[in-house]
């Protein structure tokens, strides 16, 4: 049996650790050392509101939408010329090798019955009378109305996505700024305690846990970093642009009218005015399933040229028809219709029904985490003004040699924690108003 002794666990670490940064600087991996540079950013920034109406106008979600209201209105058309007349026409020629001839008896003439060129044309006018088809027109007309609530919708959801993002852009921002105010204080606490090293009256270890603070700082850092570049990077593809976007600007999300107010509001929220328009169009179509058990008439027109005419066709005349088509028996196909229109209603009342709890709850939840989050933030920002405060009577300490290293490290981090957390609590903050905007329809203002 293999053993390993603490001596042998710290060779095989160093030759794996050996191994891998081998196989780094083969491929040309190896990282630059830190810089600890601030966060620039060269790219187009864009406020709040110009990132909500880009986003609108170029996102994928919101232009799909707008191409299914064009497919309604598409479809109404087709619907709606079931119930027009419709004109046609057409025209002929006809070559035969000779004329067709009734030789005439007793010295009478020839008749000639189909000359060997003829040439005709037809006008047809066809005038449908179908209750059927003009109340299928006018649900037509109720699902281009569902389109159009449809799209307020989703511009409404893909605005709330856009300001999630946006407002992920500015906490990450200040998480970066807190990373970089924590590395500048560990970068002087690592050059004070050299300085105490050299000069006599320190020690090693705690210049080595100075330089370990310090190094924590700079990887919470460039982690901030590439959160941020996340986040605008998702803000440039959540507004439709190539490349990442900035915010210019912290949005002012404010809401001062009583709950009762936000509950009766929610009436006016797009989702909820799409459900009741789908329970409306559900009970039109249930409502006129009467309309399947009537006839249908149909009136039809027929104008025709012939030259020369024949012995069945004159030169020009018409033919009108006028036809009435009464539904007997279906095999109860028109039962079942109804029956199915029926259980749809249901469902859309049931859906509505739904909509309208969910939207009062998301109304109670946002007014509530509002009130909470503010506390939260109040409570946050006055820990990280305590914990600064701590930080530079431990730093003090430190300087005239009352303070460990150790205690100064605790409240470094302690500040760091608290100033993330405070940052962390004014985005739950924001991010609760903006909720309950959208919970009440009023975001975005501007649609």
């Amino acid at each position: 049996m293999t053993t390993y002794s603490p001596g042998r666990r710290l060779s095989v670490g160093v030759t794996g650790l050996a191994s891998m940064l081998s196989a780094s600087i083969a491929l040309g991996q190896i990282p630059p050392r830190f810089d600890g540079q601030p966060d620039r950013f060269d790219g187009p920034r864009v406020t709040f509101q110009e990132a909500v109406e880009r986003s609108l106008a170029q996102n994928p979600q919101a232009i799909v939408a707008l191409a299914e209201l064009a497919r309604a209105r598409a479809l109404r058309e087709q619907i709606a010329s079931q119930s027009l007349p419709t004109v046609s026409t057409n025209a002929s020629y006809i070559r035969l090798d000779h004329d067709r001839i009734i030789k005439g008896q007793n010295g009478a003439p020839n008749n000639v019955i189909s000359a060997k060129s003829q040439t005709g044309g037809n006008l047809l006018v066809n005038v449908p009378v179908s209750p059927k088809a003009m109340a299928a027109w006018s649900h037509a007309t109720d699902n281009v109305h569902v389109s159009a609530l449809s799209l307020e919708d989703v511009q409404r959801q893909v605005a709330l996505e856009t300001g999630r993002a946006y407002l992920t852009v500015i906490n990450e921002r200040k998480l970066v700024r807190v990373s970089q105010i924590a590395r500048e204080s560990a970068i002087a606490h690592r050059d004070f305690a050299q300085q105490r090293l050299q000069g006599g009256i320190g020690n090693r270890i705690e210049a080595v846990r100075a330089q370990q603070e310090l190094g924590t700082s700079d990887a919470q850092l460039a982690n901030a970093k590439i959160q941020l570049n996340r986040a605008r990077e998702a803000l440039g593809v959540i507004v439709g642009m190539e490349d990442p976007l900035d915010a210019a600007n912290e949005p002012d999300l404010v809401y001062k009218d009583p709950i009762d107010q936000a509950l009766d509001e929610t009436r006016n929220r797009t989702d909820v005015k799409t459900a009741l328009l789908r329970r409306d169009a559900a009970h039109h179509v249930t409502r006129d399933s009467w309309l399947d058990y009537l006839p249908n008439l149909n009136m039809l027109f027929d104008g025709f040229y012939q030259n020369p005419p024949t012995l069945t066709l004159p030169h020009t005349g018409y033919q009108a028809t006028v036809m009435l088509n009464v539904p007997l028996y279906d095999g109860g196909f028109r039962y079942g219709v109804r029956r199915e229109r029926t259980a749809l209603e249901r469902e859309a009342q049931a859906a509505l029904d739904n909509t309208l709890r969910q939207a009062r709850s998301e109304v109670r939840v946002a007014f509530n985490a509002v009130i909470e989050a503010d506390r939260a933030l109040f409570a946050a920002k006055e820990a990280a003004k305590d914990a600064r405060e701590a930080l530079g009577l431990e730093d003090l300490a430190y300087h005239e040699g009352t303070a460990t290293n150790l205690e100064l490290i605790d409240a470094e981090r302690q500040a760091r924690d608290t100033d993330t957390q405070a940052a962390l609590a004014e985005d739950t903050a924001l991010e609760a108003r903006l909720d309950l905007l959208d919970a009440t329809g009023r975001f975005p203002a501007h649609r």
